[in-house]
């Protein structure tokens, strides 16, 4: 059913409920209906401050895609003066620094527990 087919009141609390998210969010976490909050928009309309916790999320999520928008260009403004060559040599380091630590803990774990036997591995295959 599009706008055309509905009543302009039942039009204008869908406009409203498009401006202000967090009612949708309201609606799925507490398990109240639309009929009830479409009551209270009717009882109450648009202004009351029963309203005012969901008209701020409204500006807080536009604040917050603004936010997204500025760390993105930030983000590609780095990438674009990073030398990829200097990132590799790093993870390159990086890699050899974490190999090196993983052998070192391993030969502290065989000294702990003793050397380590091969004779019982895959057993299974044996008749």
């Amino acid at each position: 059913m599009t706008n055309e087919h509905l009543h302009p009141k039942v039009s204008e609390f869908r406009e409203f409920i498009n401006r202000h998210p967090k009612l949708r969010k309201e609606i799925r976490k507490t398990g109240r209906t639309w009929q009830e909050l479409y009551e209270k928009w009717i009882l109450l309309g648009e202004d009351d401050d029963f309203w005012e916790d969901y008209k701020e999320e409204s500006l807080n999520e536009e604040s917050k895609d603004d936010n997204k928008a500025e760390l993105f260009a930030q983000l590609l403004k780095y990438a674009e003066k990073m030398d990829i060559d200097k990132v590799q040599k790093q993870v390159h380091q990086l890699s050899g620094t974490i190999g090196t630590i993983q052998e070192l803990l391993d030969q502290y774990q065989g000294t702990k527990k003793g050397p380590r036997s091969n004779e019982n591995s895959f057993n299974w295959f044996r008749d």
